[in-house]
């Protein structure tokens, strides 16, 4: 059974509020696919923040940096071409659309998520982006920290096995080798780094309604969550 907290409708709305739906919530639990058939519902644009920082995950591992080397990755992040056309990401115009969800990015996109440096860049391009428009936006501090003004908030979320099925199925229909125990432990790792990390810890904002889509088909989560948008006044 699912499970949603329901908020008063207007909570959280202001004069200012942006025409943006934050979807925040952990790794693996369809974020990025839910907030694409939301926006195509309703007509707007769909940003794929994460997306972005897996592009940024990339761009480090090709110029073989590590986060420590200070001033070679703030020149690699100031040289950061990331556009997105439609569902696709390019990095310097080529679409790395698959290769940012390789098993080696995900390796390494939770700690260059976290670094300071590369939030400051990305967040700066996502505000900007984000303040014309229509947008539905997903990611982990969208509604807490890149959106605090967006007009609508979710956190979705599942249970870490649940959401490790869904990547071990994902990974299996892809060709891949997996093995589910090493998905499920890995899913574990990333929800503790992505909920302890100093900066931008994942976790729901104050005025966000909370889902566990553990239990639902992806077509049930995006008509709860357009039916919680149009709700609004």
């Amino acid at each position: 059974m699912a499970r949603a907290e329901t908020v008063p409708q207007n909570e959280g709305m202001t004069a200012s509020a942006l025409p943006l739906i934050a979807i925040d919530g952990p790794s693996g639990v369809g974020k990025s696919t839910t907030a694409r058939r939301v926006a195509s519902r309703l007509g707007w644009q769909y940003l794929d923040t994460g997306a972005m920082y897996r592009a940024a995950a990339l761009a480090i591992h090709r110029a073989g940096l590590a986060l420590e080397a200070r001033e070679d990755l703030e020149r690699v992040l100031a040289g950061l071409a990331l556009t997105q056309e439609g569902t696709r990401i390019f990095l310097a115009g080529e679409d790395v659309s698959e290769a940012i969800r390789s098993q080696e990015v995900t390796r390494r996109v939770t700690p260059v998520s976290a670094d300071a440096r590369v939030r400051e860049v990305l967040v700066d391009q996502q505000r900007r982006i984000g303040a014309t428009g229509h947008w539905v936006v997903d990611g982990r501090d969208i509604g807490t920290v890149v959106f605090p003004q967006a007009c609508c908030k979710v956190f979705l979320t599942a249970s870490p096995e649940a959401r490790a099925r869904r990547r071990f199925l994902e990974l299996q229909a892809k060709g891949q080798g997996a093995v589910f125990e090493e998905v499920l432990a890995d899913q574990r790792r990333r929800d503790e780094a992505d909920s302890t990390r100093a900066v931008a810890p994942l976790r729901p904002a104050e005025d966000a309604v909370e889902l566990d889509s553990s239990d639902l088909t992806l077509d049930q989560v995006v008509d709860w969550i357009v039916a919680r948008h149009q709700a609004h006044p």
